[in-house]
C-alpha cells in the first residue's frame, strides 16, 4: 500500500506543479463565470447602437409609418439616392434605407458606415414587413389601423412540471438543454484529457525503460493503479478549484446584476422570495412589473435556481470520477501494449466508440431526454457518464441514477482487473506490435 501511495504522490505532484496546470486552473473559472453571467447581462442591457436612418421611400408605402424607437430613428426625405450617397459622410446619419417602387419584387437596400448588428437588421425587416402586411389587410378586409393593432398579440408560454403528488415546478427547457450539454462535454473532455495522460505516461516510461526499474520494486498492477489514482486526484483537484472559483466569480457577477435591477422598497424582499422559491411566479411578476424582457430574464434565473442541483452535483462528481477511472484503466492497458503513440490508433477507436457515439447523438438525447434509448444509454456503463449528464438537468429519478452509478462502479472494477492482466504482460514487451489476438492471450494468462 505504501508503494501505491508513493506512485500516487509522484504522479500528483509532477502534474500540479506545472505552469500549464496553474494557468488553466485559474483562468477557466473566469470563462465559466462569464458564460453564466454574460447572457443575463445581455438580457438586461440593450447592446444595440443608436441608428439615425435616412429613408428614401420611392414606393410611398412607408411614409409617415416608420416611427422612432429607443435605438432606431427615421427621417424620411424625398431626395435622390445619388445625392444622399454623396452627402452621406458629411451628414449625421448612420445609414440610408432605400426602398424601391415595388419593395416586394425588388429588395430594399441599407447603406451603412459601420456594420449594423444582426438585431438591428432584423428589426428593420420586421418593421417593413409589418407595415406592408397591415396595408394589405386594410385593403383586403377594410379594417382600420387601430383594429389591426388591437388584434396583435405577444404570447410567451411558461412551462411548469407537475408531478404525481401535485407539486408544480417552473421549468425552462433552454436552461436544462444548455446545462446538460455543458456538463456532458465537460465529462467527455475530462475523460479524454486525463485518460490520454495516463496512456502517454505509460508509453513514455516504457519507451525510456524507466518501467524496468520501477517494476523491480512494485508490482505492475500497483504501478497501473497508482498512476490512474494519482492522475484522478489531479483532475479532482482541478475540478474542485474550478467549481469553487466559478461560484465565487459567478456570485460576484450575480451581485452586480442584482444591483442593476430596478430598486424599490420591496425589491430586496421580492428577490429573497424568488431565491427561496424560484418556481413561484408571484415574485417574478412583482419584480418585472410591465417589463416583459425583465420578466423573462427573471424566469430564466428562477429556472436555474430550481434545477435539481443535488442530483446534478452528485452525478457530475460521480460520473466524472468513475467514468475517468473506467476509461483510464483501458487507456493504461493500451499504453502498455504499444511502443509508440502512433500504434495506439487501432485500439483507441474501439475503446472510445461509446463516448463518441454519445456525443454524436447528443442532439437527439437533448430533444428527447425521456426516450427509451436515452434512458438505457444513460444506464449502460460505457455511455452513462455522458448521457446521464445530458438527462439529469431535465429531471431523472434517483433509482435510475443509483442503478447507473452501481453498474458503472462494478464495470470499473471488472475492467481494471482485465486491464491489469494486459498491463502486467504488455509493460515489458518491446519491439513487437500487439494485436487483438495477442491481447486475448494476455487476458488468459
Amino acid at each position: 500500500m505504501n508503494k501505491i501511495l508513493l506512485i500516487i504522490q509522484r504522479e500528483y505532484l509532477t502534474r500540479v506543479k506545472k505552469k500549464s496546470f496553474l494557468i488553466l486552473t485559474f483562468l477557466t473559472p473566469l470563462f465559466f463565470a462569464a458564460m453564466m453571467i454574460f447572457p443575463a447581462w445581455l438580457a438586461m442591457h440593450n447592446v444595440e447602437n443608436d441608428e439615425n436612418i435616412l429613408v428614401i421611400d420611392r414606393s410611398g408605402l412607408f411614409t409617415g409609418k416608420l416611427t422612432d424607437s429607443d435605438k432606431l430613428h427615421f427621417s424620411v426625405q424625398d431626395i435622390s439616392l445619388d445625392k444622399a450617397k454623396e452627402n452621406f459622410y458629411r451628414s449625421g446619419y448612420t445609414g440610408i434605407l432605400y426602398i424601391p417602387h415595388a419593395p416586394e419584387k425588388e429588395n430594399p437596400v441599407f447603406y451603412f458606415k459601420k456594420q449594423p448588428s444582426v438585431v438591428t437588421l432584423q428589426k428593420l425587416e420586421h418593421r417593413l414587413e409589418n407595415i406592408l402586411r397591415e396595408q394589405k389587410l386594410r385593403k383586403a378586409l377594410g379594417v382600420s389601423q387601430q383594429q389591426i393593432q388591437n388584434i396583435k398579440a405577444d404570447i410567451h408560454i411558461r412551462t411548469v412540471k407537475r408531478d404525481e403528488s401535485g407539486a408544480e415546478e417552473a421549468k425552462h427547457n433552454e436552461v436544462s438543454m444548455g446545462l446538460g450539454m455543458f456538463l456532458a462535454m465537460a465529462v467527455y473532455f475530462f475523460i479524454f484529457m486525463y485518460g490520454v495522460q495516463v496512456m502517454r505516461g505509460v508509453i513514455e516510461e516504457k519507451t525510456n525503460r524507466i518501467v524496468e526499474i520501477i517494476v523491480s520494486s512494485v508490482k505492475p498492477f500497483q504501478l497501473m493503479l497508482g498512476k490512474i489514482i494519482g492522475i484522478a486526484l489531479v483532475g479532482l483537484t482541478q475540478l474542485t478549484l474550478w467549481i469553487v472559483l466559478t461560484l465565487i466569480f459567478a456570485g460576484i457577477g450575480q451581485s452586480f446584476l442584482t444591483s442593476r435591477l430596478p430598486q424599490g422598497p420591496d425589491t430586496r424582499q421580492l428577490m429573497t422570495q424568488m431565491m427561496q422559491h424560484p418556481s413561484d411566479s408571484t415574485a417574478v411578476t412583482a419584480l418585472a412589473g410591465s417589463n416583459a424582457k425583465l420578466g423573462q430574464t427573471l424566469e430564466i434565473i428562477g429556472s436555474v435556481l430550481s434545477l435539481p442541483w443535488a442530483k446534478i452535483l452528485f452525478g457530475f462528481v460521480f460520473f466524472f470520477l468513475f467514468g475517468y477511472l473506467l476509461y483510464a484503466a483501458l487507456f493504461a492497458a493500451i499504453g502498455s501494449a504499444v511502443d509508440t503513440q502512433e500504434d495506439t490508433q487501432q485500439f483507441i477507436f474501439p475503446v472510445t466508440l461509446p463516448l463518441i457515439l454519445s456525443i454524436v447523438m447528443m442532439q437527439f438525447f437533448i430533444m428527447n431526454p425521456d426516450n427509451q434509448l436515452a434512458v438505457w444509454m444513460s444506464i449502460f456503463p460505457f455511455t452513462s457518464p455522458i448521457v446521464m449528464m445530458l438527462r439529469i438537468p431535465f429531471g431523472v429519478p434517483w433509482w435510475q441514477i443509483i442503478l447507473a452509478a452501481v453498474l458503472l462502479a462494478a464495470t470499473f472494477l471488472l475492467m481494471t482487473w482485465l486491464a491489469g492482466k494486459i498491463y502486467r504482460t504488455g509493460i515489458l514487451m518491446y519491439g513487437k506490435k500487439a494485436t487483438y489476438k495477442e491481447l486475448w492471450k494476455w487476458l488468459r494468462y
